[in-house]
């Protein structure tokens, strides 16, 4: 990795040093460094912060980030925007979410996302975005930055984001898969980040799962790894979105969930589900979530019976990359530790026990905030200079 990269990271992730901290923190002479640092600062990549603490002789100079430093973080989900806008430390200044429907097309959903930028960008102080990060929730090629046949993502096939939005904006964009900044967010500002080895698995309208060995987001060939909602669990089983039959996600997730809490109250087998239908007209996953949670035992057999199919998803991919932490998130994960607790006993049961013998798997500590915690990281990334 070039210096400039790896002091503009450590500015980013530990906040204002100085020249004898950094020369310790990058195992780099003295004077290599301080030649390095002085092009920086007169090309105004960074700034001098004054003087450091005394470490016994002449007090150094310390270093920061150039404050107006300002990333856009997005994370589309099927039926979300959460957008934040961050400094260079990757700490939000501004940020907002609504609803919104993927399946409008990428017109109507980016133009809102930039006009949603626009007006972060003026509340953070700034109208200027040095670089912005995005997630789509579907197969994206990370190098073409574009999505791929996404199978809930009509109209949006090769449709040139990454160079849409570089046009609108004046700035360098970087597009990835949304479950891939979930796992980068994570392992960043969450509970995986000591962990180099992780599996992060989306349960939300769908599911995927980013994959990171050796601390690296693994993407595959075209970028499509993790993407497990297509795995067949059922060989007669229901239709899915992708044109094939028995996938994960055809039986469980968002969209799974409240058909079949949907069936169960019609055919009367639920009289809490059934009350929600009378109320509202529709049953969504988040009741079942509140009926679980009150006891409804329909609604805690849809729960097990969709963590045990993840679980045995799961349980290949254990064998395969033998992680040390999965960590489980996205709108579903609001089901809580009733879905963690069948996943987990799935996998340690099933899995080879040298392969879950330090094995954790737990809930996302970011929550929502794990895609554009990501989406920044990898913002920054590309700005500070690291060959994505």
């Amino acid at each position: 990795m070039n210096i400039q990269y790896r002091v503009l990271s450590r500015l980013r992730d530990l906040g204002p040093l100085s020249r004898a901290q950094l020369s310790d923190e990058l195992e780099m002479p003295r004077p290599r460094l301080v030649a390095e640092l002085d092009r920086m600062i007169a090309s105004g990549t960074i700034l001098e912060a004054g003087p450091a603490a005394s470490r016994g002789g002449r007090r150094s100079t310390l270093v920061r980030l150039d404050p107006e430093l300002r990333f856009a973080a997005v994370d589309l989900g099927a039926s979300s925007i959460d957008i934040e806008i961050t400094d260079g430390r990757l700490a939000a200044v501004a940020s907002y979410s609504e609803s919104a429907d993927i399946r409008q097309g990428p017109g109507p959903v980016l133009d809102r996302v930039s006009e949603l930028l626009r007006k972060l960008g003026a509340q953070s102080r700034g109208a200027r975005l040095d670089t912005i990060g995005i997630g789509l929730p579907g197969p994206v090629s990370f190098r073409d930055g574009v999505s791929v046949s996404p199978p809930i993502m009509p109209g949006w096939d090769r449709f040139p984001v990454r160079s849409t939005l570089t046009s609108e904006h004046g700035c360098p964009v970087v597009v990835d898969n949304d479950v891939n900044l979930m796992a980068l967010g994570e392992h960043h500002g969450g509970v995986a980040r000591s962990v180099d080895n992780l599996l992060f698995v989306k349960i939300g309208s769908g599911i995927g799962c980013g994959v990171q060995v050796h601390g690296q987001i693994y993407r595959g060939s075209e970028g499509s790894a993790g993407d497990i909602g297509h795995i067949q669990v059922e060989a007669a089983g229901l239709p899915c979105s992708c044109g094939n039959t028995g996938c994960l996600e055809a039986h469980f997730g968002g969209v799974a969930l409240a058909r079949d809490a949907t069936a169960a109250a019609r055919a009367g087998r639920s009289e809490a589900l059934a009350g929600r239908l009378a109320a509202h007209g529709a049953v969504t996953a988040a009741d079942v979530a509140q009926c679980a949670a009150g006891g409804d035992l329909v609604c805690l057999s849809l729960v097990r019976d969709g963590g045990h199919r993840v679980g045995q998803v799961l349980t290949h991919l254990v064998s395969l990359m033998n992680p040390s932490m999965i960590v489980i998130g996205g709108g579903l994960a609001g089901l809580g530790h009733l879905l963690l607790a069948e996943i987990r006993s799935v996998v340690y049961k099933r899995s080879p026990p040298l392969a879950t013998g330090n094995l954790a798997i737990v809930l996302s500590e970011l929550g929502p905030r794990a895609g554009v915690v990501g989406a920044a990281l990898l913002a920054s990334e590309l700005h500070y200079g690291r060959q994505l």
